[in-house]
């Protein structure tokens, strides 16, 4: 059986996330299995199987993190490493993930103007964010626009739950009769 949508939660201190948290609770009235990373692996021994297993049963899978230097935290990282392996994911005729959707949801400290060529840093997030874009491609997935929130220390509790409102729109699958409300 194929659910819709799972989001994979990689944040290394959710319980101070204000945004991460919300995205999160937003999802609780949805059908979107929520996998949160840090939580199920403290040890960052990872169940490549049952990872692997989680990926199979879900059409859309959606990344969320914080960003954190220009790149994701490091157990995602390691959960991409190893989940995504040759023989399973890609590679040898394996291609268990081709066809599937998959999406990002990144959090950020600094202001969205710094994200431009202008900006502070020079790179839009969509560049900064790109090796998850080369990912979905090298598996044969389709990879979603990115859902960003910047300058996440300004956003006010109004701003914020507009934003996890929309967030439920971006994970939920397109024809879900949820994401129509």
């Amino acid at each position: 059986m194929s659910h819709s949508s799972l989001v994979v939660v990689a944040h290394p201190s959710l319980e101070c996330s204000r945004v991460n948290r919300a995205w999160m609770q937003a999802l609780r009235s949805t059908d979107a299995t929520v996998h949160d990373l840090y939580a199920a692996y403290p040890d960052e021994e990872i169940d490549i199987r049952a990872e692997q297993q989680l990926l199979a049963r879900h059409r859309r899978v959606i990344l969320q993190f914080p960003f954190q230097w220009y790149s994701s935290p490091p157990l995602l990282k390691k959960w991409l490493d190893l989940v995504l392996e040759h023989g399973w994911a890609y590679g040898g005729g394996a291609n268990a993930l081709e066809g599937k959707q998959l999406g990002i949801a990144v959090s950020a400290w600094s202001r969205g103007a710094d994200y431009c060529k202008d900006g502070r840093y020079g790179r839009t997030m969509e560049e900064l964010t790109s090796p998850f874009e080369v990912t979905a491609f090298r598996l044969g997935m389709q990879y979603l626009p990115g859902f960003f929130l910047a300058g996440v220390d300004a956003v006010d509790d109004q701003a914020l739950q507009a934003n996890a409102r929309g967030y439920v729109g971006y994970v939920l699958d397109s024809d879900s009769p949820e994401a129509a409300r």
